[in-house]
């Protein structure tokens, strides 16, 4: 991407980078805070007060506590204060001044200072952007809804760290800058490649209907012209960050040699996805998403893609799709996934023949197509991210409460469709089979009525993401490597940590704010979907005896904490349990419906 260089950087003035670092300290207090790395003090005048760890510096602020420790604190109540004298806030040195009580080591903290600054950065971007009300947002369009989203991950501090973009890039490459692309593609050579794809899919089908003839037959004339047989080569497509800053570096012995050909350029655009290296097919929305490779740092992982991981994806989603097509439970919910039809990976045997196979340097060069929802849209549906639910305007009005509007019901007759579409195919698959997703705002897609109400649930990132905790579960051998062990303690928290703690505390909070409803109705909502979800299924009732979701309290498993102590690799892939953060129990706010 071209950009003047007086264009590169108008969103970081006193005023927005203020601004900005005022919400990140508010989310830095209320998230550090319920996951008891600080413990704030209630001050006379009924606020709270953090003191640094040299015990000089003091943070006052108001908050609102909520269910499941949940703080609200409020961005415009905080002031930094030191021997008496009132100081600007600085977001960076909120945490050198807290490092100790957060556990940042010398080694992680100017690597995390550095994903600071890139976060504050991103929102000052976003304040930037002409102010979109929630309820215009609601009928924006489902791209519009996924480049509009401005916290990012509810949980994490540092959610858009990003380590690798430039600012130019960031103009190019973020979700929030909206900018189309056209993704690079190469020609891999098919004895340093593996392709795989799922079931009534191959590679020429596949190929012919994401790429159009005039494309296709301009890349074999680039092969042809070179020496080459087109028919010895796979077709990639890279990110365009990954081929101007690794491959083309990286990976020169490889082009060099013509084991991979650099072609061109697609025809179609696409648009950046909150994860960063999906796009949406902007030309085209009933083709695949495409996820490729890029090796930027963000939120605790380097975002690249394993060649041999890759090749399990497709028949990993069929098993699946099968599953949930046998169902009755989840037929009935309506409940569905996007599949990861077919992936490719390109193999640098240097570099594999230097590494383990959990190795960053084996993660350069892969790529998966994913189906996109919109081909499967009724009259009268459209889309959007679950993440959607939280956002909240300039005007602090929340997404949820628009749609809530729009429907006309109460925001507890609203959550009834919505629970039943999200929450009990989550339960169905705990209890029924021990599969367990990931299922946070990002991997979520709602299919929204012309009424505003939640019609079903669409969930996304399945082979990298769902496991199945059942030692004993037959599985096809292709599907075996999503089997992990959880101690049984901790199976529970699949849903306690990551829809209670980690999307319902939120949306509660907002709800409740903006006063529509209150915490008891809505945990009252929560619990009479889970009832109705026991009563429809009566040959599951041990299970739900031995994983009781009515339990009094549940560990509070801290996401912070993981990047705090590694910023680059937070859990094992390997262990995924055994890298939680378990630091005291939280109290469920269902444990008041229990029989």
């Amino acid at each position: 991407m071209t950009m003047r260089l007086a264009d590169s950087v108008p969103h970081l003035t006193p005023d927005l980078w203020e601004r900005a670092g005022r919400q990140l300290i508010r989310k830095a207090l209320a998230e550090f805070a319920h996951e008891r790395l600080l413990t704030p003090e209630p001050t006379a005048d009924g606020g709270y007060r953090v003191l640094s760890d040299d015990q000089a510096t003091e943070y006052r602020f108001t908050a609102r506590r909520f269910a499941l420790d949940h703080w609200q604190v409020d961005a415009d109540s905080i002031s930094r204060h030191r021997t008496g004298a009132a100081l600007p806030l600085d977001a960076l040195e909120f945490f050198i001044e807290l490092k100790g009580s957060l556990g940042l080591s010398e080694k992680i903290l100017p690597v995390y200072l550095e994903e600071i600054s890139s976060t504050v950065a991103g929102t000052a971007f976003k304040l930037t952007k002409e102010p979109v009300t929630s309820a215009e947002l609601t009928r924006a369009g489902f791209q519009a809804i996924e480049t509009g989203m401005t916290e990012g991950h509810p949980c994490f501090v540092a959610n858009n760290g990003r380590l690798g973009f430039g600012v130019h890039e960031y103009h190019a490459y973020a979700p929030e800058a909206a900018t189309p692309l056209r993704l690079i593609w190469l020609a891999a050579r098919r004895d340093h490649a593996t392709f795989t794809s799922g079931e009534g899919l191959d590679y020429d089908s596949l190929i012919r209907a994401e790429l159009d003839e005039r494309t296709l037959a301009g890349f074999d004339a680039r092969l042809t012209a070179l020496g080459l047989d087109p028919a010895d080569y796979l077709l990639l497509p890279v990110h365009p960050w990954q081929w101007w800053n690794k491959l083309s570096v990286s990976f020169a012995s490889e082009i060099a040699q013509q084991r991979l050909v650099l072609l061109g350029e697609g025809e179609d655009a696409y648009l950046a996805q909150q994860s960063i290296r999906t796009f949406f097919n902007a030309d085209a929305p009933e083709k695949h998403y495409v996820k490729t490779a890029i090796s930027v740092l963000n939120m605790g992982f380097m975002r690249g893609l394993s060649a041999a991981y890759m090749k399990a994806t497709p028949a990993i989603n069929d098993w699946l799709a099968q599953l949930i097509d046998r169902d009755a439970v989840l037929k009935e919910a309506r409940f569905s996934i996007i599949r990861e039809r077919a992936a490719i990976g390109y193999h640098h045997r240097a570099y594999e023949a230097a590494t383990d196979r959990y190795s960053p340097y084996r993660k350069m060069l892969a790529a998966l197509w994913r189906e996109s929802p919109v081909p499967s849209l009724a009259e009268g549906e459209r889309l959007a991210t679950m993440a959607s639910l939280l956002h909240t305007d300039h005007e602090g009005a929340t997404f949820a409460g628009a749609l809530v509007d729009e429907s006309g019901l109460t925001a507890k007759e609203w959550l009834r469709p919505y629970l039943y579409a999200y929450l009990t195919p989550v339960l169905h698959s705990f209890y029924a089979y021990d599969l367990v997703y990931m299922p946070h705002g990002e991997n979520v897609i709602l299919v929204i009525g012309d009424d505003g109400t939640v019609r079903r649930a669409i969930f996304k990132d399945i082979a990298e993401e769902i496991a199945v905790m059942d030692a004993d579960a037959v599985l096809p051998p292709a599907v075996d490597r999503i089997r992990v062990e959880v101690p049984e303690s901790m199976k529970l928290l699949s849903i306690f940590t990551d829809v209670f703690d980690c999307f319902f505390r939120f949306l509660a909070a907002a709800l409740v704010t903006e006063g529509r409803l209150t915490e008891d109705e809505f945990w009252g909502a929560v619990a009479e979907c889970v009832r109705a979800y026991e009563a429809s299924v009566p040959h599951l009732a041990d299970r739900f005896t031995e994983y009781d979701l009515f339990a009094e309290e549940f560990a509070l498993s801290c996401l912070n904490r993981l990047q705090l102590r590694d910023n680059a690799q937070m859990v094992d892939l390997t262990d995924p349990s055994g890298a939680l953060q378990l630091v005291g129990n939280l109290r469920n706010p269902l444990a008041e419906y229990a029989r």
